[in-house]
């Protein structure tokens, strides 16, 4: 719905003005979401998001409003179930949650397996929810737990997640045991790629980074990540150098919304807030009254600085300059970054906030949909192709 020429679009005091035609495009374009951990929320506590919920960062109600019509759903499991069975069960729990929310919506939501159910569902005006793996622990190094993941839609997969696994190494872990990736990982880059799955650096380290990219026959995706240019020292996010790299191998990078992936002042923060809650377990240990209420009196006492619609464009703006709009996307990690979201970029109804600060920076219509969807939607359909003929 259009509402006047000119309208505030946001839950922050710091509304922006959003105007008729940044709406327009925001309702008119598909808007592909790299990835919102809806699934792993819903599991942990249930909700209906096929209706209006009161926490969160996602439910239907707030999809329309912000126009988003074709988010990722993260199907995200935790490195501590890293080599267990129960790695793989809760991969099968989170998918059937996603299959859940369209069987109690069929009018609202549908399960997108390829890029045509995407574009047709569009037309429909359903919501699509196409399914990635966030960490590929659940394979348990078996390539018919791979196929078996593909048929129930796994159509991405982020290859580790915040430690090492029989996969890849990754950027949080300091163990290299594989130094990039294993035996196993590397013959998984052949076997994705020759069954329609796009491979998901976000997490992974520098090396695997680069042999998945020199091992790949497609294009990758980095589904949520931001720069490390303005993050310096966090290797979760993308160098230059691989920016250019991953344009070279022409895939795309979707910019994570957290505070803590986009500015360096979220980072610090988050540095000195572990650092005093560490020096109280050192001193009192795990049980000290101090721990109780620690989070509540920290952010009185040091308010986070949340970054700003301005810093994600700034990401934005950078990989443009780097390599191109062909290269850049969104992978706002919604229901997985906790309170740490921007100023103007809260939840999903927000996406129209987004389109206007990039019309405000210049950006034609035409490049404006390539970074909501064209460009990810390229990547899958060359993916696509290249699994048809293999």
């Amino acid at each position: 719905m259009i509402l006047s020429s000119m309208m505030a679009l946001s839950n922050n005091a710091n509304a922006i003005e959003v105007s008729e035609k940044a709406v327009q495009i925001a309702h008119d374009t598909i808007i592909v979401d790299g990835h919102i951990d809806v699934p792993y929320r819903v599991n942990r506590g249930w909700v209906d998001v096929t209706e209006a919920t009161e926490g969160g960062d996602f439910d239907y109600p707030r999809a329309v409003k912000g126009g988003l019509n074709a988010p990722f759903m993260s199907i995200y499991v935790p490195a501590s179930l890293d080599n267990s069975p129960e790695s793989t069960q809760l991969a099968h729990v989170l998918i059937d949650q996603v299959e859940a929310i369209v069987a109690r919506a069929p009018d609202k939501f549908a399960i997108a397996k390829s890029t045509a159910d995407v574009e047709e569902q569009f037309e429909k005006g359903l919501i699509s929810l196409p399914l990635g793996m966030e960490n590929g622990s659940p394979i348990q190094g078996n390539l018919d737990t791979l196929a078996l993941f593909y048929e129930r839609g796994i159509r991405y997969i982020t290859l580790a997640h915040s430690q090492s696994n029989h996969i890849s190494d990754s950027s949080y872990d300091l163990r290299r045991q594989w130094k990039g990736l294993s035996p196993f990982g590397k013959s998984l880059i052949t076997e994705m790629n020759n069954i329609g799955i796009m491979i998901d650096i976000s997490h992974v380290s520098d090396d695997a980074f680069y042999q998945a990219v020199a091992l790949t026959k497609v294009p990758v995706i980095a589904s949520h990540s931001s720069l490390r240019r303005f993050t310096p020292d966090f290797e979760r996010n993308m160098d230059d150098d691989m920016v250019k790299a991953l344009g070279e191998n022409g895939g795309v990078i979707m910019i994570n919304f957290g505070s803590g992936f986009v500015s360096k002042a979220a980072r610090q923060w988050r540095a000195g807030y572990t650092q005093a809650r560490n020096a109280i377990v050192e001193a009192e240990g795990d049980e000290s009254p101090k721990l109780e209420n620690f989070d509540e009196t920290y952010r009185a006492e040091n308010p986070y600085p949340y970054s700003t619609l301005d810093e994600v464009l700034d990401h934005i703006d950078h990989v443009v300059k780097l390599v191109g709009i062909d290269h850049v996307g969104i992978g706002s990690d919604y229901d997985g970054v906790g309170d740490s979201l921007p100023i103007d970029l809260k939840d999903v109804s927000t996406f129209p906030n987004l389109v206007q600060g990039m019309l405000n920076r210049g950006y034609s219509e035409a490049d404006i949909k390539k970074v909501l969807s064209g460009n990810l939607l390229r990547v899958w359909k060359a993916v696509e192709v290249y699994a048809a003929a293999h």
